[in-house]
């Protein structure tokens, strides 16, 4: 049986902020503990903050390589810049880079097909620049999903997903980047900007 932590539990929480909000709670709380325990108790009292040093550890080691909130907007522009053939070559690459093997497609729904050990996964990417994604481009990825039998589908958008299309992608587990996954993906990849 695998461990699944609660969503909104205090330690869920805290790995998705910044990692040094959980630093400071251990601190803080570390500093307390040793400063009202008793004598003899002051050093266990100062270690009940080490489940949150380790949470800020690990938040720490997540975010340490995800792109500031700059580098997201500046990857935005820049990719909503670019032609269909330029964005698809490019992301072809990032896909190739990352240890995939890379089909291009010419049918409704999907763009291309990624295999890696064996596990294929879809991927539209072709609306990458719509402001809003509804549920007709979900749908359409879905069912080439279900007829080529592919256990795995990513939709591109760097825009949002409407109300209705966000539980789509969710119920369906069709996995959603925008422009934050986006600048991970194709993190070394971008030209440099032209000044």
């Amino acid at each position: 049986m695998k461990f699944q932590m609660a969503p909104n539990s205090l330690f869920a929480i805290l790995l998705r902020s910044p990692w040094w909000y959980s630093l400071a709670i251990a601190l803080v709380l570390g500093a307390v503990m040793a400063a009202v325990m008793p004598d003899g108790w002051r050093v266990v009292g100062a270690l009940s903050s080490f489940p949150f040093a380790v949470v800020a550890a690990i938040a720490l080691g997540r975010q340490w390589k995800q792109p500031s909130a700059e580098q997201v907007e500046q990857t935005r522009q820049r990719l909503m810049a670019m032609g269909w053939p330029e964005f698809s070559a490019l992301l072809e690459q990032a896909f190739v880079r990352d240890g995939n093997r890379v089909q291009r497609l010419q049918q409704d729904g999907c763009d291309f097909e990624i295999e890696r050990a064996g596990r294929r996964m879809l991927v539209c990417a072709r609306r990458w620049k719509s402001a809003r994604t509804g549920l007709e481009p979900l749908r359409a990825l879905q069912a080439a999903r279900e007829a080529a039998e592919a256990p795995d589908a990513l939709y591109i958008a760097l825009g949002e997903l409407t109300d209705t299309a966000a539980p789509f992608a969710a119920q369906q587990r069709i996995a959603v980047w925008q422009a934050a996954e986006m600048a991970q993906a194709l993190r070394g990849l971008l030209p440099a900007a032209p000044r």
